[in-house]
């Protein structure tokens, strides 16, 4: 994953670098209404034929493939690595490359070219992952896996009757105050540890709608709590 990083650091323009085009740039050159130089170049290039076309391509793919791999690395949660983990990379470059080929003629200039092709990869990194977990051996969202929260959240052995206790009422609460949308979606994410990307997967949603969720119910939650008194009211919100 060598230069990944400082590839995610540039600004898009850097990280992807621009197509050498004499056509765009010499004189009575025909330009796409709105669009940046670099960005043009890129759209050209990939609405065109033969060489040109596939040397765009390969050098999409080789960006868009050293993104994805960024990506995976940084969701280390799926558990993921060496061949495995390479493999996925491809694919969501691949895929990427493909979907952003089609709808090239979309593509209408609101944020850099190169901005507009890594949310591709990103949600293919994103499906491909959620995908891969539901795969692996007794993997289920029916499991609820209480009884490890505190050692999840490294709780002090020193305090653990308190941590047993605080865990009673907010399972308690959790039964209690959330509706069954939010319960399934606070269990699996808190409780159970299923990645983000899973569970998008899983209730063929996004992440959006997740975190919206997941707002109420910590809001909810946070709520009951306070008024049990294992929270601060005065310092107690929503997060």
């Amino acid at each position: 994953m060598a230069n990944s990083t400082s590839e995610l650091n540039m600004e898009p323009e850097e990280a992807a670098g621009t197509l050498p085009d004499p056509v765009l740039t010499g004189p009575g050159s025909v330009r796409h209404a709105g669009l940046d130089p670099d960005s043009e170049q890129w759209v050209r290039a990939l609405q065109s034929e033969g060489s040109r076309y596939e040397e765009a391509c390969t050098r999409l793919h080789e960006v868009l493939l050293r993104i994805a791999r960024f990506e995976i690395g940084r969701r280390a949660t799926h558990n993921v690595a060496g061949p495995e983990q390479d493999d996925l990379a491809h694919q969501a470059a691949a895929d990427a490359l493909l979907a952003i080929t089609r709808k090239i003629g979309q593509f209408r200039g609101e944020s850099k070219f190169t901005t507009w092709a890594f949310t591709f990869v990103v949600f293919e990194v994103s499906t491909k992952l959620g995908r891969h977990f539901w795969r692996m051996p007794g993997v289920t969202l029916a499991n609820e896996e209480w009884d490890r929260l505190p050692d999840r959240f490294g709780a002090d052995p020193g305090a653990e009757t308190e941590a047993r206790e605080l865990l009673a009422s907010l399972r308690a609460a959790v039964n209690d105050v959330l509706t069954d949308h939010q319960r399934r979606v606070f269990v699996a994410l808190v409780v159970n540890g299923v990645p983000l990307d899973a569970l998008v997967d899983k209730l063929g949603t996004n992440r959006n709608a997740v975190y919206k969720t997941m707002f109420d119910a910590r809001s909810r939650l946070r709520a009951r709590l306070t008024a049990l008194g294992y929270l601060n009211k005065n310092t107690s919100r929503p997060s």
